[in-house]
């Protein structure tokens, strides 16, 4: 059965060589984010601290915060992509993560050879790669350009064909790292019905985003990063006023 729990996870890593001048510090406090710890005389990035949640199935969970709050890096040990340093990370079932949608991609071959080795990428039979081939077809809208090397593909069409495989393939568990920007306004709302499909089909669902009204739309719990540090968890509207009504307090000190 597919779950997703972690317990009291923790994240963190060294910054070698870089106390030598202050200014440094400063430049990977922000490039970072998280924590700087600096007791042990060396200076540590400590991404995530004490961080734990349990979801139910059906849950849709918001990842929400600034910038370098550890939203990213929280997917990635969800994905089993970075191992926390303290914690236990119990993450069950078919995954399937929406990080960097051209991983794979081979330029130099076709729409349809593409088709394969992204889907083998992702876990696919060869008779499930046949099977998602249509639905790639009438998503990406590429027609004859299928048969066509995708180095020859404009920046929207290449997304348009990753887009269209990776959100081809049902997965127990879906992991977004924001919601894709698939091109030009016309393909925009039949991008956002895929993506709610894909969504709809998941037991799981965990989007970082920085867009509220998209949180609100799609989630129905939150959890609000700070600088690695969980700061509220729960429903997604009570978790959003009160991170608006901190920005908005924030704001005004500026």
């Amino acid at each position: 059965m597919a779950c997703v729990e972690i317990k009291n996870v923790s994240l963190s890593y060294p910054v070698y060589g870089a106390n030598a001048r202050s200014f440094k510090s400063a430049l990977i406090s922000v490039a970072t984010g998280g924590r700087l710890n600096r007791d042990s005389g060396s200076i540590v990035v400590e991404a995530l601290n004490d961080v734990s949640l349990k979801l139910e199935k059906g849950d849709r969970l918001a990842l929400i915060g600034h910038n370098g709050a550890g939203k990213s890096t929280l997917l990635k040990v969800l994905a089993n992509i970075y191992e926390p340093t303290k914690g236990i990370v119990n993450v069950q079932g078919s995954t399937n993560c929406l990080f960097d949608i051209m991983m794979g991609m081979d330029h130099e071959l076709n729409g349809y050879e593409n088709i394969t080795i992204r889907g083998m990428i992702l876990g696919l039979s060869k008779s499930e790669i046949r099977k998602i081939i249509p639905q790639v077809e009438e998503f990406s809208e590429l027609s004859d350009f299928m048969k066509m090397p995708i180095k020859s593909y404009s920046a929207g069409m290449k997304v348009r064909l990753a887009f269209g495989i990776i959100t081809s393939v049902y997965s127990e568990i879906l992991l977004i790292d924001e919601i894709v920007n698939v091109g030009d306004a016309n393909f925009v709302e039949k991008a956002k019905a895929q993506m709610k499909n894909l969504i709809h089909q998941a037991d799981f669902m965990v989007l970082s985003s920085h867009d509220t009204n998209i949180v609100g739309e799609l989630c129905n719990k939150a959890l609000w990063l700070e600088k690695g540090v969980v700061k509220d968890y729960g429903p997604v509207q009570e978790v959003l006023e009160k991170y608006r009504l901190f920005n908005s307090r924030r704001d005004s000190h500026i």
